[in-house]
């Protein structure tokens, strides 16, 4: 059987998506590790970001809002799941993504954890060659509180006092030259 030719638009739109889940997959890195600057490049100038009734703006004034959080010592982690994205033309796309979020409050009285499910539901548009969100839809799905219990396992996975733990930019493994 003769090899199968690569058509060229085809390989592009997988480029494009690949391009794509990566702007979603930044998103989280920015806002776990308190990365401004890697947050702010997920989005256009012009991008407007519709929080699911917590905030509906501009994403430049979403950012700013969000700062102090993303600053402060809370632990917040944000996993991607159940990415689509669905390509509309070369320079504009549709995607859907999942994020579960697991923030820890050890401020609040009492201290408390949260596990949230939401759904980014992103107008993307490639302006220059790069794609960035241009209006972000965030809606959310279900979320589930707890004190915090954190054991490690009841120390299987090792002595607590010991076990390293990510940080927050530039304190964390990844930022290291």
């Amino acid at each position: 059987m003769p090899p199968t030719e690569i058509d060229s638009a085809e390989l592009q739109g997988l480029l494009d998506k690949q391009a794509i889940n990566e702007v979603l997959m930044r998103y989280s890195r920015a806002v776990d590790r308190g990365d401004e600057a890697l947050l702010r490049a997920c989005y256009h100038d012009d991008a407007v970001e519709d929080h699911g009734g917590s905030f509906l703006g501009a994403a430049s004034d979403y950012i700013a809002a969000i700062l102090p959080a993303l600053h402060s010592d809370r632990l917040m982690t944000h996993t991607v799941t159940n990415v689509l994205v669905e390509l509309e033309s070369p320079i504009l796309a549709r995607s859907e993504c999942y994020y579960l979020s697991f923030a820890r409050y050890p401020a609040a009285e009492p201290p408390f954890e949260t596990l949230t499910l939401a759904r980014a539901i992103d107008r993307m548009e490639k302006r220059d060659g790069v794609w960035r969100i241009a209006r972000r839809t965030l809606r959310w799905e279900w979320n589930r509180e707890q004190p915090i219990a954190e054991t490690w396992a009841r120390g299987g996975i090792g002595d607590p006092a010991i076990l390293l733990h990510g940080g927050k930019m530039p304190n964390d493994p990844l930022y290291d030259a």
